[in-house]
């Protein structure tokens, strides 16, 4: 007997796949994740949002699998899960919600030849109570099928087109945004190591407020998640393709994330430079004193 409602399998329960299991199971449907191997905030994360730990051969029995893990891990994840899909007789579809490029999501697809694939973006933050989004764009020819669960909380919208043109866009806009967000951390960075930092949130304050304060909004929150977006900054470069002067800044940001991960990892000198910068209260030499500091020591 075919079931009423479809059973979601999310790999894995990191901030947004346990926010969206989360949403799944508030409209009532049972969400599976794997946590083998996974610390202890991911299996409190799942736990919280009333997903269900499983194995290998449990998961791959649901009938959506939506694949939500760092981008630098969506095509080892196909590769670790092709077999066990190849040998299931129920129909799965496979939603890769990963951050990647259109020539890695169509490696990620060949590798699950056989498997209904879904090419998936996410744009917007982690799901909450009370908030429609985040907006999850799909295509592809399963795309309409991965739709049906627009019933059950996620927004999601059809793009006309093959494997790659939801990754594409994908790229599109988080070039755009965290690209933004690299340049703003680079500059003020700069600035305060000339010791221009006063002057230049002054001036950002009078002439670019809202820039000021999309900053003041945007990079404490890539503190935590600069790591992610290093593998993603790379996948960027590869979708800019022939544009090598474009792909060699985006290569550049995957650097520049990379040591603000490790700086908020370890000494937190560039990252509470940044702060300070951002901070009202800032007192005059405080940024620039950091960032020196922070300078002698790399």
């Amino acid at each position: 007997m075919p079931r009423t409602k479809p059973k979601v399998a999310i790999i894995a329960p990191g901030n947004m796949g346990a926010a969206i299991g989360r949403r799944l199971v508030a409209n009532g449907l049972d969400v599976l994740t794997l946590l083998e191997g996974r610390g202890t905030a991911s299996r409190a994360r799942a736990e919280q949002a009333g997903m269900a730990g499983v194995g290998l051969d449990e998961i791959t029995k649901a009938d959506f699998l939506l694949s939500i893990v760092p981008p630098g891990e969506a095509l080892g994840l196909a590769r670790t899960l092709a077999p066990h899909l190849a040998a299931q007789t129920h129909p799965m579809v496979y939603v890769d919600c990963n951050a990647v490029s259109p020539p890695t999501v169509r490696k990620i697809g060949e590798v699950l030849k056989g498997v209904a694939f879904v090419d998936a973006g996410i744009i917007g933050l982690p799901p909450s109570e009370g908030e429609k989004g985040p907006t999850i764009y799909a295509s592809g020819d399963a795309a309409m099928r991965f739709s049906k669960l627009a019933a059950y909380g996620l927004s999601i919208k059809l793009l006309e087109g093959p494997i790659g043109a939801a990754s594409a866009l994908k790229m599109s806009y988080a070039g755009i945004t965290k690209g933004l967000s690299g340049l703003g951390a680079a500059m003020l960075l700069a600035a305060n190591r000339a010791g221009a930092a006063e002057a230049l949130r002054a001036e950002l304050q009078d002439s670019q407020p809202a820039l000021l304060a999309r900053f003041a909004k945007a990079l404490p929150q890539m503190f935590g998640k600069a790591y992610r977006w290093v593998a993603e900054m790379e996948e960027i470069a590869e979708f800019l393709g022939e544009d090598e002067a474009a792909a060699t800044v985006f290569r550049g940001f995957a650097e520049l994330y990379e040591r603000l991960a490790a700086d908020y990892r370890g000494r937190r000198g560039e990252i509470g430079a940044i702060e300070a910068f951002l901070s009202p209260a800032q007192r005059p030499g405080e940024v620039r004193a950091k960032v020196a500091e922070t300078s002698k020591a790399r």
